[in-house]
């Protein structure tokens, strides 16, 4: 069969591969209540490319009662059209993702009916704003129900009218109740954007973290410092350059740039989908070893910032401290002084739960890797040990068993669940395997706490799929 040559005609291609592809179609839950009011089997909370990956894998196995919500408006989901200053994706066009691997949901699919099959084999990296239309595009189709401009807020135990665990979560638009909650908030994980307090001490119009809103234009003739040598560092120092910046300089802590990816070792079956049954000790090991290296920068993303002769890359020279002096700021590294105009920090997220609004009444209950693990010496990183620790369905593990049991009701799929499963909450590598991976965690604890009632319909269970022609039956 030909590729489809229109947008109309793909989308009947995926209304027939859902169709053929729709076993088991039984549907298995029961509508519950709490205090008269209605209760969702799933709340997602993110409404980008993770969360419509899970909600679209939950309603694959009959989960239908479920919800997403997002805080941002509709079209500004996640990164790609907000702080992602990137031109392109960093994964590779040919990736499978929130598709699930159903070929007409695919990316590829769905550019080739936009833009022709030659268009996309001419195409290197998919642009970030084509991948932001074609997420847009997959949730219409496939009828994944999102909430724009929808802010979450704590989340509380509660109880359904027939007795069985719920959560209660605060929301803008009022109190939303669920059986589970699934956290797809992606990048910004468990915790919140991190810089050395040296520079968030500094005055919020000098300062800025390479994920905030930054204006740009402000920047014109301006020397601007930036810290990091990631690929979201050089994106930010590239916009500030073209933005008309009269110098740029990034500020390499390593004394060698990381130049290796070690996303693109790790993107295979076995380690995508097996890694969180390994022990801990190899599952440290692995992921200090990715994490510590961090995500390198592409050659693209190195040659638009360095193709520009007013931006100077310097290695070996952290900050390590900061202060205003008439009216710039002081950059002070082993190396002198700095003087610049505008300083911004690519340095991630850190691991808090206490930062995360719907985690108030369990953060201090929720366990870390160095609650549950202590790696040798030698391999010993706090950065990496504040991580969550998590349960096979990625939900979150007490710290002291018995004071919030219902932690294990509220699954996390984000930058947090790296220690724990590898790059599954956060990467298109890895989300074919992950998103059914965290579906089904779900659907086995709503089955768990099902077990008494799909018991007795069991035992009631009484249709007939034969007719007996009695006249010819003998009877003892």
């Amino acid at each position: 069969m030909s590729a489809p040559r229109t947008l109309p005609e793909l989308e009947a291609d995926v209304r027939r591969d859902l169709e053929l592809t729709a076993h088991p179609r039984a549907p298995w839950l029961e509508a519950k209540t709490s205090g008269g009011r209605p209760v969702l089997d799933c709340l997602v909370i993110g409404g980008g490319q993770c969360g419509v990956a899970v909600a679209f894998a939950l309603k694959r196995d009959r989960v239908d009662n479920i919800l997403v919500l997002d805080r941002a408006h509709h079209g500004r989901e996640g990164p790609w059209v907000t702080y992602a200053r990137m031109h392109n994706l960093r994964s590779l066009k040919d990736q499978t993702g929130p598709d699930l691997r159903i070929p007409a949901l695919t990316y590829q699919a769905w550019h080739e009916a936009q833009f022709g099959a030659a268009h996309f084999t001419a195409m290197r990296w998919i642009p970030k704003e084509l991948w932001n239309d074609y997420l847009l595009w997959f949730r219409r189709v496939t009828g994944v129900p999102v909430r724009n401009g929808v802010t979450a807020g704590r989340i509380a135990p509660a109880r359904t009218d027939d007795g069985l665990p719920c959560l209660s979560v605060e929301t803008s638009d009022g109190p939303r109740l669920a059986r589970k909650v699934v956290m797809a908030t992606g990048q910004q994980g468990v915790g919140g954007t991190w810089m050395p307090d040296f520079v968030r001490d500094l005055p919020p119009a000098l300062r800025a973290h390479a994920w905030d809103e930054i204006v740009f234009a402000a920047l014109r003739g301006r020397v601007v410092a930036v810290l990091g040598a990631g690929a979201s560092a050089f994106d930010n120092a590239a916009v500030a350059l073209e933005a008309g910046a009269a110098e740029v300089h990034l500020f390499c802590r390593r004394a060698e740039p990381m130049i290796v990816q070690p996303y693109r070792w790790l993107t295979f079956a076995g380690f995508l989908r097996h890694l969180h049954e390994m022990p801990d000790a190899w599952r440290w090991r692995f992921m200090a070893k990715i994490l510590g290296m961090r995500e390198g920068f592409a050659q693209d993303t190195y040659d638009r910032a360095n193709a520009h002769p007013n931006f100077t890359m310097h290695i070996g020279r952290p900050w390590t401290g900061a202060r205003m002096e008439h009216g710039r700021v002081v950059l002070e590294t082993a190396r002198g002084d700095f003087a610049a105009d505008f300083a911004i920090c690519g340095t991630g997220v850190r691991m808090d739960p206490a930062l995360v609004p719907e985690l108030a009444s369990c953060a201090d209950n929720i366990a870390l890797w160095r609650d549950r693990y202590a790696p040798p010496t030698e391999e010993a990183n706090e950065r990496l040990a504040a991580f969550p620790y998590l349960a096979p369905d990625s939900s979150f593990v007490e710290k002291r068993p018995g004071e919030t049991p219902w932690v294990r009701d509220i699954h996390l799929f984000g930058i947090g669940t790296s220690m724990s499963f590898g790059p599954a909450g956060s990467s298109i590598n890895a989300m074919s395997i992950a998103a059914p991976r965290l579906a089904a965690g779900v659907t086995r604890g709503l089955f768990e706490a099902d077990l008494p009632r799909l018991h007795a319909e069991l035992e009631a269970y009484a249709i007939p799929q034969v007719v007996l022609d009695l006249t010819r039956v003998a009877a003892e």
